[in-house]
C-alpha cells in the first residue's frame, strides 16, 4: 500500500477541550421563532441511515424472550436489517447474563492442553439476530479464560456471591497467551457461522476486534494490539476471503491510538474494511450518589452534543491523514449521550433523560449533525450506533439507557428510532434561520449545543416528501412556557394535493413516561394503568391527516408549533 501519511499529531491529543458533561444554563436564551425552508426538488443524495444499528454489553440476554421481542421490534423499522454488536462473545462463563456482563463461552482447552470450541451460547445469539431480520457485528473479543496469559494472574479479587472469579473481574482484557490459538479460535468462527448462516447473510457481517483499547479494556501494548490484530484477519479471512475486517473501537479520547492503529495497518498492507471509534456525550459526576431513593443530582448536568461531534470530528481527522483510508467507512459503534448505560435515575437525577422525550429528539438531532459532518469533512460515516438494549429486572422507568423498561413498556426513546425509520431514501435540501450548524463547531469552547430548529428532510421515489423537525436544547433542564412557531416553506413540488399527516414526540405525546407519571410513577401498577401506559407508547400523531395544496409554482406554506423539546415527522403524500 504505502501511503502512510507523516503523522503531524495535529488534533491527536487525548486531552479533551469539553468537559465530561454540561452544566444547567438557566438564563440561556430561547429561539422564539423560525423560518425553515425546504426545496423538494434539490436533491441531495442518498439519505444514509446511520441510525439502523445497536449494540449492548449483555449478549446473554439477546435471545431471551424480551431480548427477541425487541429485536423482532427494530426488524419493523428497516427494509435492510439493522446491525447488532453484543459484547463479550468469546468471554468463558455459563451463559448467565448480568448488566454489563456477558459470555459466549466459546473456547475450552481440554486436559491435555488441546483447543475445542463449544457454539452453544453463541449460536444461540446470532439465531435470534438473523431469524429478525438483522445482521451481525461480530465484536472479536474478548480474551477466553483458557488463553488467559500467565501475566493475568496479577488480576486477583476475592470471590463473592456476584464475582465469580478474576476472569470476569478484568482478566478477559489481558492479551491471549497463544495468538496461533488465537488465529485458529477465529478461522473455526468464521468457518461456523459460515456453515450455519450462508454465504448470502455472512457476507453483510462486519468483523471488529476488541473494543476501547485504548483503556482498561486491553492491558497489552499498543504493538501486542497491532499483532493480534493480524492474526485475527488472517484467522477469518482464512474462512471467509471477502470477509469485512476493521477496528479499533477506540473511546472518543482515542486518537493517539487510533493513528498508531493505522499507522501499522497501512505500513503492513493488512486489510481494513472500516475504521470504528466511540463517542459519549455525558459522564455525570459523580456517577453514583448514595443517599436517599429518588434524590436530587447533586449538580444539574447534561449531555453535550458539541462532545460527541468534536470527537467524531477529531477520529475522522486522524483518519484523513491517511490517503488509503480518508474516505473508508467509519463505523461510530457506541454513540451514546451518556455512559455508562447500566447506570439509572436512582443513581444519579441526570440520567432521567433517559426515561423523557428528550433523549429521543436528541438522537434525531445527532443523527442529522453526524451527516452534516460527514459532508463538511469529506467522510465516509456509515453507522452511529445505539449502546442500548433493555435490562432484566428493572423496576419501571429505572432510567437506565434502554429502549423498555418493565412489562416491555416501549420508552420514547424508541419512538425517535421510529420516527427516523419513516424518512426516505433521498436526502433534499432543507435549512433552517435558527440552526445550530457543525461549521460552528470550533466556536463552541467547551459549550454545549444551545437552543436550536433545525430539519431533516427526505424524499422516495413515490414523492412522498418526509421531514423531520425538531426543537431542542442540550440542556435537559431548560423548559420554555411557550412553543416557537416554525413558518415552513416547501418548495420544488408538484402543483397538486398532498396528504399531509403530522406525528410528534413531546412531553405529551408518544410519550409512555409522562402518562406513568401522571399516574403517580406507581411500582406495582394494575390492570388498568398499564394498559394506558402501552396504549400511548407508540408513534402519535398530533393532528388528524388533512389534504394541503402546493400552490402553480410548486409552493406550499405551513406553520408548525414546537415545545422544548419536541421533534415532528411530517409527511406529505401526493394525492393521486
Amino acid at each position: 500500500m504505502s501511503t502512510t501519511a507523516q503523522p503531524t499529531h495535529e488534533n491527536l491529543t487525548s486531552a479533551r477541550p469539553f468537559p465530561p458533561n454540561a452544566p444547567s444554563d438557566p438564563d440561556a436564551p430561547h429561539v422564539t421563532a423560525a423560518a425553515v425552508q425546504i426545496d423538494a426538488g434539490r436533491e441531495i443524495g442518498p439519505l444514509t441511515r446511520l441510525w439502523e444499528s445497536v449494540g449492548y454489553d449483555e449478549i446473554n440476554w439477546t435471545y431471551t424472550p424480551t431480548g427477541r421481542h425487541l429485536l423482532n421490534t427494530f426488524g419493523d423499522l428497516t427494509s435492510t436489517g439493522f446491525h447488532i454488536r453484543p459484547h463479550y462473545a468469546l468471554c468463558s462463563g455459563s451463559g448467565f447474563g448480568i448488566p454489563h456482563w456477558g459470555n459466549g463461552n466459546v473456547y475450552h482447552e481440554d486436559a491435555n492442553g488441546t483447543p475445542y470450541y463449544d457454539f452453544t451460547i453463541l449460536d444461540q445469539t446470532y439465531d435470534a439476530i438473523v431469524e429478525a431480520g438483522h445482521h451481525v457485528l461480530v465484536e472479536i473479543g474478548f480474551t477466553p479464560r483458557d488463553l488467559l496469559p500467565p501475566g493475568a494472574d496479577e488480576l486477583t479479587i476475592t470471590p463473592s456471591p456476584t464475582m465469580y472469579s478474576a476472569h470476569e473481574a478484568g482478566q478477559w482484557s489481558y492479551p491471549p497467551r497463544d495468538y496461533d490459538r488465537w488465529r485458529d479460535l477465529l478461522a473455526a468462527l468464521a468457518a461456523h457461522c459460515l456453515e450455519r448462516y450462508g454465504a448470502d447473510e455472512v457476507d453483510t457481517w462486519l468483523w471488529e476486534l476488541w473494543n476501547e483499547p485504548d483503556i482498561f479494556y486491553w492491558r497489552g501494548t499498543p504493538q501486542q494490539f497491532h499483532e493480534l490484530y493480524a492474526a485475527t484477519v488472517e484467522g477469518v479471512r482464512s474462512a471467509l476471503p471477502q470477509a469485512k475486517v476493521g477496528g479499533p473501537a477506540v473511546t472518543g479520547g482515542g486518537t493517539e491510538f487510533l493513528h498508531g492503529f493505522l499507522a501499522y495497518t497501512d505500513e503492513q498492507d493488512l486489510p481494513l474494511d472500516f475504521v470504528s471509534f466511540h463517542t459519549k456525550g455525558s459522564s455525570f459526576t459523580p456517577w453514583r450518589v448514595y443517599g436517599p431513593t429518588g434524590g436530587d443530582a447533586p449538580e444539574q448536568q447534561s449531555p453535550s452534543a458539541h462532545k460527541m461531534l468534536y470527537e467524531v470530528r477529531s477520529m475522522l481527522r486522524v483518519m484523513a491523514q491517511f490517503p488509503a483510508y480518508r474516505t473508508l467507512p467509519a463505523i461510530i459503534d457506541e454513540c451514546d449521550a451518556g455512559v455508562p448505560a447500566h447506570f439509572s435515575f436512582y443513581d444519579n437525577a441526570n440520567f432521567r433523560f433517559q426515561n423523557t422525550e428528550y433523549y429521543p429528539v436528541f438522537q434525531v438531532k445527532l443523527m442529522k449533525k453526524l451527516l452534516d459532518l460527514n459532508d463538511l469533512e469529506g467522510a465516509n460515516i456509515q453507522q452511529a450506533m445505539s449502546w442500548a438494549f433493555y435490562f432484566e429486572g428493572e423496576r419501571y422507568f429505572e432510567g437506565t439507557r434502554a429502549f423498555l423498561t418493565a412489562d416491555r413498556i416501549e420508552k420514547p426513546l424508541l419512538n425517535g428510532y421510529r420516527l427516523l425509520s419513516h424518512l426516505g431514501e433521498t436526502r433534499v435540501e432543507a435549512t433552517s434561520d435558527v440552526a445550530h450548524g457543525v461549521e460552528l463547531l470550533d466556536q463552541a469552547d467547551g459549550r454545549a449545543m444551545p437552543e436550536e430548529v433545525d430539519v431533516l428532510a427526505s424524499r422516495d421515489s413515490d414523492g412522498r416528501i418526509v421531514t423531520a423537525l425538531w426543537r431542542h436544547t442540550d440542556d435537559q433542564y431548560r423548559t420554555a412556557d411557550a412553543p416557537t412557531p416554525v413558518a415552513l416553506t416547501v418548495r420544488g413540488l408538484k402543483a397538486g394535493t398532498y396528504r399531509l399527516t403530522h406525528h410528534r414526540i413531546d412531553a405529551e405525546h408518544s410519550n409512555s413516561h409522562t402518562i406513568w407519571e401522571g399516574l403517580g410513577s406507581p411500582q406495582v401498577p394494575d390492570a388498568d394503568q398499564l394498559a394506558q401506559i402501552h396504549a400511548r407508547e407508540g408513534l402519535e400523531e398530533l393532528t388528524e391527516a388533512a389534504d394541503v395544496t402546493a400552490s402553480a409554482e410548486g409552493t406550499l406554506e405551513l406553520t408548525v408549533e414546537l415545545p422544548l423539546p419536541a421533534v415532528s415527522l411530517l409527511v406529505l403524500e401526493p394525492v393521486r
